[in-house]
């Protein structure tokens, strides 16, 4: 009987060692998102004489990160509008990968993989060629409004 009874305290505990790390863990991923947490963006533009990291260039982009027309497009997009893209933060979190803002998620492939950048580029881009500010465009961003692109019709954007 005594036997029985440790080998359920162990396993009662264990599966309560798990609970415990599984909640704080998830609590920490919550709270960064909820609590405000907008992630990493550049304030303003970067100092005259600095040079930006280049964007990728569409001829580089092959395979999985190719296969959809608003793929490569967006990579055309994001050359045209730098400035804008490195005052924007992407809700994808990757500033948590040394991201430091939409810009970095187009200086590889990241950009390409992912459909929350590619969102936020696409509005970017749209809200940019109708006068918005890089300011304004961020507080799009932030409100969430970059959710509604629909990346198929993105494809066409000029």
């Amino acid at each position: 009987m005594l036997r029985l009874r440790s080998k359920f305290t162990y396993r009662a505990f264990t599966l309560f060692f798990l609970f415990a790390v599984t909640m704080t863990l998830s609590a920490q991923w919550t709270a960064q998102e909820d609590e405000g947490g907008i992630p990493a963006y550049n304030a303003g533009a970067p100092p005259k004489g600095t040079k930006l990291p280049a964007i990728m260039s569409k001829g580089d982009l092959w395979g999985a990160d190719a296969e959809h027309p608003y793929q490569t497009h967006a990579y055309d997009l994001a050359a045209k509008i730098p400035v804008v893209l490195h005052q924007q933060p992407c809700y994808c979190y990757c500033d948590r990968i040394g991201h430091n803002s939409l810009h970095s998620c187009f200086e590889g492939t990241h950009g390409a993989r992912c459909s929350t950048c590619l969102r936020e580029l696409y509005y970017s881009y749209e809200q940019h060629k109708k006068g918005k500010t890089a300011a304004q465009i961020r507080a799009g961003i932030i409100r969430g409004d970059w959710k509604t692109v629909d990346l198929d019709s993105a494809a066409s954007m000029n």
